[in-house]
């Protein structure tokens, strides 16, 4: 299915994940977006866990998409567990069972898969992340110059003005691995950060996915309406006053790609606390004045931060995507 005339030609970096799922099935349904290939990660779930679910998610969709598995730990930081709690322990909230999908990853490693994509493509690529940052800071440690290899990097990623989601100041994103995120912050790439303060706009009730469901009567999009199900009672456990959904987190980073006039975003210079109670927040300067502290020297890259989103938008965009004639007959082993 992989054209390379799509207006986004895409590596996609994922946890999957609820969420997850949510934006790879609007990647593929988006006809200006190709996802090209997909990198996995531990976050949501272990690394083996995401790349079991990357090739099913896109096998049962119809299509054959290159996957690379990636990190399975952080970079410096403890390993923690993954939250089956929030997404079932398989990550998909609890598949009953699973069609014969069938597929392999790739032999080249997640950050081998970056380096060389971008080294074939230079300007063309641009990278979707919406998991911890292991792969990317690994692929720039392969390749420095990756940044100037990429057109762009989007991330959901990290909160400025938000309260955070695993601590009172950090997103979970950032925190599970914050080393390696101060490193993608700093590397000097066009980068956009689709945080919590717009995620946390748009909250995508399960009877939306239902319906999606009972429209295209796939195999996909009842696996997505199932997980959403899952995802959705967490979050009505915690915030009752949300009804009976969840938050668009990691779609939004795909509906930055393809609407930005739906955000509003503001730019300025990205660090990452490593350690103590605040590891893991996402510190933004705002304010063009010569800090004292060490960190925001003005040769520090800035980073493009999504501030404000029109959330009825958002939702009738990803209603409009989902719902287009784009899913194909599984394949199978």
């Amino acid at each position: 299915m992989s054209t390379f005339n799509a207006k986004h030609k895409v590596i996609f970096d994922t946890d999957p994940g609820v969420d997850d799922a949510m934006a790879l099935y609007f990647a593929l349904a988006h006809p200006d977006i190709d996802v090209i290939g997909i990198t996995t990660t531990f976050g949501n779930v272990t690394v083996e866990q995401a790349t079991t679910n990357a090739l099913y998610l896109t096998r049962i969709a119809g299509r054959a998409i290159p996957v690379a598995q990636g990190v399975h730990v952080p970079f410096a930081k403890a390993p923690g567990t993954p939250p089956d709690f929030i997404h079932g322990a398989d990550g998909l909230g609890n598949l009953p069972s699973r069609i014969e999908a069938g597929g392999q990853a790739e032999p080249l490693s997640a950050a081998e898969f970056i380096v060389k994509m971008a080294r074939l493509h230079p300007g063309e690529i641009t990278l979707v992340a919406v998991g911890p940052l292991g792969n990317l800071a690994l692929a720039l440690k392969l390749e420095p110059q990756l940044p100037k290899l990429l057109k762009q990097v989007v991330l959901m990623a990290g909160a400025v003005d938000e309260p955070g989601n695993v601590s009172p100041v950090a997103e979970a994103n950032v925190w599970n691995d914050p080393d390696a995120a101060d490193l993608v912050f700093t590397a000097g790439w066009d980068l956009t950060m689709v945080g919590l303060d717009v995620t946390h706009r748009v909250v995508l009730l399960s009877k939306f996915f239902e319906r999606l469901a009972q429209h295209h009567k796939h195999v996909a999009m009842d696996t997505l309406h199932h997980a959403v199900m899952f995802y959705s009672d967490f979050y009505s456990s915690i915030r009752p006053d949300m009804g009976h959904g969840c938050y668009g987190h990691d779609v939004l980073a795909f509906v930055w790609l393809v609407a930005p006039e739906l955000f509003k975003t503001q730019n300025g210079r990205v660090r990452v606390a490593t350690e103590g109670i605040a590891n893991g927040q996402t510190m933004m300067a705002k304010l063009a004045i010569p800090y004292p502290q060490a960190g925001w020297e003005a040769d520090k890259p800035e980073t493009r931060v999504c501030m404000e989103v029109d959330a009825a938008a958002c939702e009738k965009l990803i209603d409009e995507v989902l719902a287009s004639d784009w899913l194909l007959t599984p394949l199978t082993k």
